[in-house]
């Protein structure tokens, strides 16, 4: 067992170099004139690169900064329909890992739009690796190494605060509460990811993604400290509500009424703005730093 450790590293490193050459592989586009960004942390960076003036649309999920409001909206990153995006006469598709249907973006490029997809990493690494990749895309690959290079000092600065933090708080993420049922993040999300760069621990750590949790997991996880999406209520219900939740109660975090909530593109969106939201739940958790 004592060559676990080392295996897991291994594979994280080998994770690290294909993402980071999958970055490399994007190549700039022959015409970004009238460019199209799918996914609010790719709309986020080019706006960053001020490579803004390229963009003729973008997806539901770019709500930041409010310029990209004023862009055309063409449908959710996962339920792409070919024709809204078409209706925009793109030259150039710029698309998050993970967003669809295949069979939408499989239509676009036999409909001759140009399209790369840029890595999605739920870390310090990713977001720098996703900044280059949309730098390369572009063509501006100095401009996106100069972000890429603030964006990690940002990063390391936050992350020094919690370097010697002696007891880590255990954090539960809730992204919905719906029917009452506890939907609430595992590993391998931008929850996990997140908790992990505010220097704390995810409470839940036995799968993978967003299931519905059992009163008993919620009691067995027993978090420090509630993490949401602050959605208006919309699926989240209110913290009067939360609390009063049966398994909720029982735990650390509710017997202290500790929830914490954060605009869900700020918090979750691994772009520009990621280490200031790290920052702030680091406030959140453990204190303002002097």
């Amino acid at each position: 067992m004592r060559f676990v450790p080392k295996v897991i590293a291994a594979i994280s490193i080998a994770l690290a170099l294909s993402t980071a050459s999958f970055a490399q592989d994007l190549k700039p586009f022959a015409d970004t004139s009238r460019l199209v960004s799918i996914g609010g942390s790719l709309t986020e960076i080019i706006y960053a690169l001020g490579e803004e003036k390229r963009l003729v649309a973008r997806d539901q999920t770019a709500t930041f900064p409010e310029a990209a409001l004023a862009l055309p909206d063409v449908g959710y990153m996962r339920a792409l329909a070919p024709e809204g995006v078409l209706s925009v006469t793109p030259t150039a598709l710029l698309v998050i890992d993970g967003s669809g249907p295949p069979e939408a973006l499989d239509v676009l490029a036999h409909a001759g739009v140009d399209y790369q997809t840029v890595p999605e990493g739920f870390s310090h690494e990713g977001i720098l690796t996703k900044v280059r990749a949309v730098g390369q895309a572009l063509g501006v690959p100095e401009k996106a190494e100069a972000l890429a290079t603030e964006l990690d000092a940002a990063l390391k600065a936050v992350e020094a605060r919690t370097a010697a933090i002696p007891e880590r708080k255990k954090i539960l993420f809730i992204l919905s509460t719906q029917g009452g049922k506890i939907q609430a993040s595992g590993t391998d999300t931008a929850a996990n990811g997140i908790i992990e760069l505010a220097g704390a621990l995810n409470a839940i750590t036995d799968y993978s993604g967003y299931k519905a949790l059992t009163e008993e997991a919620i009691i067995d996880a027993n978090p420090d400290v509630i993490l949401m999406m602050d959605r208006g209520g919309d699926h989240g219900g209110t913290d009067a509500e939360l609390l009063a939740h049966p398994a909720i109660a029982l735990t650390n975090a509710g017997k202290n009424h500790a929830i914490v909530r954060l605009d869900g593109a700020y918090l979750l969106g691994f772009g520009p703005r990621t280490a200031s939201a790290v920052g702030e739940l680091v406030d959140a958790l453990y204190g303002k730093a002097p």
